[in-house]
């Protein structure tokens, strides 16, 4: 269930990490031997698998430093599910708002999704035939009898012509000449919600019962007027579900969510007590304790089934500001043991966040561009400019790190983007240059009263 073959050494994870995120090498080391960690357990061979656990990770830094980006990209070289949550949007139990169990449900959701797309993928080929015959029959259908006709029996002239006809059309079909044509199909209604009356009930029990109910009344279906092109959709979905195992996709999903799972759990400073902090600290406390036996290793009740915590990864994350690492609970602590201090942003490391990574602000703006047929470059010294300005801004205001590109960018190539392609055409050359960035962004720069700009 785990793809053994692919998975990555440390140096391999670090340098694909590296595409996206610059600087910041102790926590992408950290988080490289910790991925790694996983394939090696999987491929323990005695019963000291059971035993090693995870070594979960609090980074710590600034906002925009990449501690987000860090875990969501970890999560997607491993191919394992993902899940982000802000601490401060839980609650102690007993106080409104959402439990600390929901977001081992949710990472189940992830997983249970990401198997069915993998499974979908596999019977794709088969559903794309079902497809197929169903929109035939509805654009023409065969005849009485037609499919009774045994191998090596006459068909009648009237058969004969209506197969001839339907292969015609079938050619047409996979040419893609009708995609515009409207057809009627028959479609499940998943609209009609079931409402459980009585008293107050878990989100577990709740979706359990309604699953339970929506699973004993018949189907319901309707007929819907769409085009070719739309059905093919609709219908690839249905027939694709109906191809696919449940059974074997919650089993699987569980599995993935439980071995390879990521949880990301930011703000986790927002939690944390301190005596800079006004205020009760009824629900700060009582979060970490409810966090505690989820991060230890306990078991969760999902729709889908039992989910042990024990061997999902653990990603915790703050700035710590006002409070540090050491106002988290002792218990809480113990369960992060692996501590990065991310360092904040540098000129020449906007510079190279301008250039560098695979999904760069500035290649974002060149392939807007290139969409309305408009070539869009940068000179190296405006790039430096805009690294400067920046920083600038970061160092006199606030520092929100790498976010700030976004403000100086959107305010370097607004009145841009709003003359393509009325004012500037197809087929225009626009290069960025040292003293552009300079004209246009000299106000942002000497304004002090930022706050319309800050994120």
């Amino acid at each position: 269930m785990l793809e053994n073959a692919n998975y990555l050494t440390p140096r391999e994870i670090v340098k694909e990490l590296d595409k996206y995120i610059v600087g910041q090498d102790d926590a992408k080391k950290n988080v490289a031997i910790a991925l790694r960690n996983r394939w090696r357990r999987m491929n323990v061979k005695s019963e000291m698998k059971k035993e090693i656990m995870p070594n979960n990770i609090l980074m710590i830094g600034s906002t925009g430093v990449g501690k987000t980006e860090i875990a969501r990209r970890l999560a997607k070289i491993a191919n394992a599910p993902f899940v982000k949550v802000e601490a401060s949007k839980f609650t102690e139990v007993g106080y409104v708002g959402r439990d600390v169990e929901s977001m081992i449900r949710d990472l189940v959701e992830q997983a249970v999704g990401m198997v069915k797309e993998q499974k979908q993928k596999q019977v794709e080929e088969r559903a794309e035939q079902i497809v197929e015959d169903i929109i035939l029959d509805a654009l023409i259908p065969p005849l009485k009898g037609a499919n009774t006709v045994k191998e090596g029996e006459f068909l009648s002239p009237d058969h004969e012509l209506n197969e001839k006809t339907r292969e015609r059309f079938r050619e047409k079909l996979r040419n893609g000449e009708l995609e515009d044509r409207k057809i009627d199909i028959t479609v499940e209604n998943n609209n009609s919600g079931i409402g459980v009356i009585g008293g107050a009930m878990d989100e577990v029990s709740m979706m359990n019962i309604q699953e339970m109910i929506s699973g004993m009344l018949p189907k319901k279906t309707k007929k819907r007027k769409v085009s070719i092109g739309e059905a093919r959709k609709i219908l690839l979905e249905e027939e694709s579900a109906k191809l696919i195992d449940m059974d074997e996709v919650k089993e699987e999903a569980l599995f993935k969510a439980e071995n390879t799972g990521i949880v990301f759990i930011d703000e986790i400073d927002k939690v944390a007590g301190s005596s800079a902090k006004q205020g009760p600290d009824v629900s700060r406390e009582g979060v970490q304790r409810d966090l505690l036996p989820i991060v230890e290793g306990s078991a969760v009740n999902t729709k889908y089934g039992i989910v042990h915590t024990d061997h999902i990864l653990f990603v915790a994350a703050g700035a710590f500001h006002i409070s540090k690492p050491s106002d988290l609970i002792p218990e809480l602590q113990g369960r992060f043991p692996i501590r990065v201090e991310l360092s904040s942003l540098t000129k020449e490391d906007f510079n190279r966040i301008l250039k560098a990574p695979k999904n760069a602000l500035t290649k974002q703006y060149e392939e807007l561009l290139k969409s309305e047929d408009v070539e869009l470059t940068f000179n190296d010294d405006a790039l430096e400019e805009l690294a400067s300005i920046a920083f600038q801004i970061n160092t006199e205001i606030e520092n929100i790190g790498a976010r700030r590109l976004h403000t100086v960018m959107s305010h370097l190539l607004n009145e841009l983007l709003f003359d393509v392609p009325d004012v500037i055409g197809p087929n225009a050359h626009i290069i960025v240059t040292k003293e552009m960035v300079h004209e246009r962004l000299s106000g942002l720069v000497k304004n002090r009263d930022l706050s319309h700009y800050i994120l």
